[in-house]
């Protein structure tokens, strides 16, 4: 028992945490007498929540699908870019500088191209958490991609290896703890492509029950599914993490914290 509660302390303090900070809260709130327009108590919240779970969970369900999907889709073009750049000269001069450059532009500015070229189905809001999820990807795959040793491939071109071996036997899963960790910074701006799609353009998504909400100044319903934001975020960021602990239980990040 005591082994269990030691290796599982980091979600007891995180739970400890929530639970002071949503007490705090509560408290504050009948405290100061705070009208639930301008802030809502969480109890207030839970109460929305429970009168229409149905409701939420529809919605949340639609994000979390949007999510995935552009989350997936940056994975894998995400990690072919990168390949791309590493082998070629100039991929690295032009597509890397292109990346970046798109990066640097609003994605609520392209938002609305989107919802002009793909329509109000789910199709836009995918690509929008595509084009947010994938730079970080692409960015740490091509720096775990480099990450190899002169020496190491030296070798392996003296025993006659190939590109295609060297890729998948040295440089790939050299690369895996760079991929892991522009993958838990993607999934998390996955779900803000997703609600940036939704807020756009769209009928249904969390991101829409908030936008609807506001309007209506109903703030325990926005507050309600900013909740079951955070918490889907939390969710697939945690497993995310525990992909990379089931494939690198090796590596040096997963004994952090551990003593040796």
């Amino acid at each position: 028992m005591i082994n269990w509660i030691k290796n599982n302390d980091r979600a007891f303090s995180v739970a400890a945490v929530l639970i002071v900070t949503i007490l705090i809260w509560e408290l504050l709130c009948h405290l100061f007498a705070i009208r639930a327009f301008i802030l809502p108590a969480p109890s207030r919240i839970f109460v929305e929540f429970i009168d229409t779970p149905h409701y939420f969970l529809k919605h949340a369900w639609y994000t979390l699908l949007t999510t995935m999907a552009g989350f997936i889709l940056a994975v894998v073009f995400g990690v072919a870019l990168a390949i791309a750049i590493v082998h070629s000269v100039f991929l690295d001069r032009t597509l890397y500088t292109l990346l970046i450059a798109l990066n640097a532009v609003p994605k609520v500015a392209l938002a609305p191209l989107f919802v002009i070229w793909m329509g109000t189905g789910i199709e836009p809001k995918i690509a929008i958490a595509l084009m947010i999820a994938i730079f970080s990807i692409v960015i740490d795959t091509v720096l775990g991609l480099r990450s190899v040793g002169a020496d190491m491939l030296n070798l392996a071109r003296a025993a006659k290896a190939n590109r295609l071996q060297i890729l998948m036997k040295i440089r790939f899963p050299i690369a895996l703890a760079s991929m892991f960790a522009g993958m838990k910074v993607g999934i998390s701006f996955a779900l803000i492509g997703a609600i940036v799609g939704e807020f756009v353009a769209g009928e249904t998504g969390l991101g829409h029950v908030i936008l609807l909400s506001q309007g209506m100044f109903n703030m325990p319903r926005a507050f309600a599914a900013l909740v079951l934001l955070g918490l889907m975020g939390t969710v697939l960021f945690y497993m995310v993490e525990a992909a990379e602990r089931l494939l690198l239980p090796w590596h040096v990040s997963q004994r952090t914290g551990k003593g040796h």
